[in-house]
């Protein structure tokens, strides 16, 4: 489902470039669980914004589904992240205003779906993340992992094949935390692919392939 090859991204910080990914050669099935590990600055964030089409190589090739996706233009990106990729974050990133179905409602607005359709499919993906009672809360009324859920239930509205946890837990107590892990690899059971990055020994060997990162390279990379 998804090939790099040879991926670099170098930034330009004052008059020095820092390699945040170096010659970095991934392949990800469908349905696959994998942990993204390293310490800070080791490149895991840019990989997964990088795979989530926020951000382009400086050189390589991205291939996801047998296109190259690296070169798209910014409107192609859009579309194709919308319809492939979702992405849970550790600050939730909710509207304030919106209610946790307005929330989830977002991405299917945006893709044009009818109003019925719409209602149907926030209605059952708030039931399958365990809150369809709390669909007409803000995120102000909610606990972190009820946000978080929403959060979930928003990233898989469009039914990715690609779902990208960037710290999913790390703003949780560890209950929380527990419980939106749950929600996670339940998505992964039924076939999307799901790559989370973690600072984490005990959620990155949970995943069934691990990746560890240093200094912008993958390191090591094995079935667990």
């Amino acid at each position: 489902m998804i090939r790099l090859e040879g991926i670099d991204r170098i930034f330009q910080v004052g008059d020095q470039q820092v390699h945040a990914l170096s010659q970095v050669d991934l392949e990800v099935g469908t349905g696959e669980y994998i942990s993204i590990m390293g310490p800070s600055g080791s490149g895991k964030s840019t990989l997964l914004n990088l795979l989530g089409l926020l951000d382009r190589p400086t050189s390589g090739r991205y291939f996801l589904n047998d296109q190259d996706v690296s070169g798209l233009d910014d409107a192609r990106q859009a579309y194709t992240r919308r319809r492939y990729i979702g992405f849970v974050f550790q600050f939730f990133h909710l509207v304030p205003r919106l209610t946790a179905a307005g929330n989830v409602e977002l991405p299917l607005i945006l893709d044009g779906v009818a109003p019925a359709e719409r209602h149907e499919r926030v209605k059952t993906s708030l039931a399958e993340v365990g809150l369809a009672d709390r669909a007409h809360h803000r995120p102000d009324q909610l606990s972190g992992g009820q946000r978080q859920r929403v959060a979930i239930a928003r990233a898989t509205i469009m039914r990715p094949q690609l779902l990208l946890a960037d710290e999913p837990t790390g703003n949780l107590d560890q209950a929380s935390g527990a419980d939106v892990l749950k929600v996670l690899e339940a998505l992964s059971d039924q076939g999307i692919a799901l790559m989370v990055v973690t600072h984490d020994a005990n959620i990155g060997a949970r995943a069934h392939r691990a990746i560890r990162m240093v200094d912008g390279r993958i390191v090591s990379d094995r079935a667990q």
